[in-house]
């Protein structure tokens, strides 16, 4: 059987497999705390994608946290609750529950998880259009425009949108801003 790391909660000593399940508490060998390692055997097994429907076969199989009648194939990543196979979220070769999920999403815990992402697509696009309204801002605007076109090519866009359409939209109108002001500058100083 492949054994996990397994470590004192307290000095973090590495443990060996002959303090699995023992019947009472045994001192640690490094700081002597006294404690009892119990593990249930979905934490040997593989993490693989089960059938949602399976139930516990035998006593010493570990139940799911959230439905103690199907079998648990994978602990969570964030608290160590066994999952099912439905309860289990898999997320960048990690595996949480619903509620470290949810935990993740709001409290920006989990690195990976992005709930929201910046449109600098919309935000070139508005810089080039808006400033048309009040055109003497352009000036500033376009090249602004112009620049985050440029700079987020390649950034990820929004999370359904796959098409560079906005970005190309708002370069075009930022250059078509630039060289009226080009123009105008132009003629303004070879009178």
């Amino acid at each position: 059987m492949a054994v996990k790391t397994l470590n004192c909660p307290k000095c973090f000593y590495l443990l060996s497999e002959e303090w699995l399940n023992l019947p009472e508490l045994q001192p640690c060998p490094n700081c002597r705390t006294p404690m009892r390692v119990e593990i249930f055997p979905a934490l040997f097994r593989p993490a693989q994608a089960g059938q949602a429907g399976q139930v516990i076969l035998t006593d010493s199989e570990a139940g799911c946290f959230y439905h103690a009648q199907k079998r648990a194939v994978v602990p969570c990543a964030g608290c160590g609750r066994f999952l099912c196979a439905l309860c289990d979220c898999e997320l960048n070769g990690l595996h949480y529950c619903p509620g470290c999920l949810e935990t993740g999403k709001t409290k920006g815990k989990i690195k990976n998880l992005e709930a929201s992402r910046t449109r600098h697509d919309n935000i070139a696009l508005s810089l080039a259009v808006y400033p048309i309204l009040i055109f003497w801002f352009t000036i500033i605007a376009a090249p602004i425009a112009l620049f985050l076109v440029i700079r987020h090519w390649n950034s990820p866009r929004g999370l359904t949108q796959t098409s560079r359409a906005t970005l190309i939209t708002a370069g075009v109108i930022a250059l078509l801003e630039i060289a009226a002001w080009t123009t105008f500058f132009i003629m303004l100083f070879s009178k």
